[in-house]
């Protein structure tokens, strides 16, 4: 039986305000008035955007929720009902930090706390105090390997519990997915976020290295018609599974297999192409080069050194696309710091057939 865990953030200390009324503890704050029915969902959006107030409870009254924001401007440029209300501050949460004499590192994703730690001791004291926190957590895997293989998996060593498999929320998508059957990165939500504002109705996109799609799930709740490939035949059933209980079953073609074989079928079909294999992307440009129609977007992963992020990934899509192509590097960002003086970084690269 699947046991699903929903992703919540992380809490930290409350402190009491100046300003608040010290008889009561009840601070006016912009809120977020929503039904009761909507209360979850809205929360949780509010959470995955960083507009979620968590030094102040959430109020019922009259048959609505009041839900905390830390900026009213932001909540309702997303569209939401923000009124002034009298919140009740949280009282105070316990942390782990509070609870060890070292500063913890970990990750969340449902109610899995994910670490990294080499010192089985001090792993041992990381997940008791995560477990003894006020932080709803049932489970918590050590990385026992890096990320190998074809299928881009990695081993865990369970510190408590041995449940696998979560639900993760993101910006109003959910997945559910085996953290020892298939890749997926939480830390790369604001990336991901990045390239999804970019997709309109209509758009047509192809995602080399689907996973369990992160990607092509919410693609396709902009309006996108999407085809997805992995090689990794867990990651495709559970694409299938997430574009179904996100509403966009219609909307995607989930293939399992080497994208290199599916390519021919789409030959010049793609108005936007995601590479997120940044390991070995460059080894697949000429597969892109194959899918790109007249005009097309590449994103574009790679890992680069410190002193030239951006040169290689942009001289090896100018080999693989040109003269076929003009190739115009639109924009370049790092996502993240992988190794020391190793960054993984990400091109937008427009496509234009000459």
């Amino acid at each position: 039986m699947r046991r699903l865990a929903v992703t919540r953030a992380h809490r930290g200390p409350v402190r009491f305000t100046p300003g608040a009324d010290p008889a009561t503890n009840v601070t006016a704050v912009p809120c977020v008035r929503v039904d009761r029915e909507a209360g979850e969902q809205t929360r949780a959006r509010l959470a995955e955007t960083g507009l979620l107030d968590r030094d102040h409870e959430i109020s019922h009254d009259d048959g609505h929720l009041y839900i905390p924001v830390t900026d009213a401007d932001a909540a309702g440029h997303e569209g939401h009902t923000v009124v002034t209300y009298d919140a009740p501050r949280r009282e105070t949460q316990t942390t782990p930090a509070e609870l060890l004499s070292f500063e913890p590192s970990y990750e969340r994703i449902g109610e899995t706390a994910l670490v990294d730690e080499d010192d089985p001791e001090r792993a041992r004291a990381l997940a008791d105090a995560l477990v003894a926190s006020d932080i709803p957590v049932e489970t918590v895997l050590d990385r026992a390997s890096k990320v190998k293989g074809r299928e881009r998996v990695r081993e865990w060593t369970p510190l408590v519990g041995d449940d696998t498999e979560v639900v993760h929320r993101e910006h109003g998508s959910e997945f559910v997915l085996d953290l020892a059957a298939v890749y997926f990165s939480p830390r790369l939500a604001t990336e991901r976020h990045r390239v999804t504002r970019q997709v309109s109705a209509g758009d047509r996109v192809f995602d080399m290295f689907a996973g369990v799609g992160p990607f092509a799930v919410p693609f396709a709740r902009r309006g996108a018609t999407v085809v997805a490939t992995d090689i990794n035949e867990t990651a495709i059933a559970y694409l299938r599974e997430n574009a179904d209980r996100n509403g966009v079953g219609d909307r995607i073609t989930a293939i399992q297999g080497d994208v290199t074989a599916v390519a021919p079928e789409y030959e010049g079909w793609a108005d936007r192409l995601v590479m997120n294999l940044p390991h070995t992307a460059e080894e697949f440009l000429d597969t892109a080069v194959t899918l790109a129609g007249d005009e097309c977007r590449v994103h574009y992963y790679d890992m680069a050194p410190e002193d030239d992020r951006f040169g290689p990934g942009e001289r090896a899509v100018r080999a693989a696309a040109e003269p076929t192509y003009d190739v115009t590097v639109e924009t370049t960002r790092t996502v993240r710091s992988y190794s020391p003086h190793e960054y993984n970084v990400v091109l937008d690269v427009l496509l234009q057939r000459c």
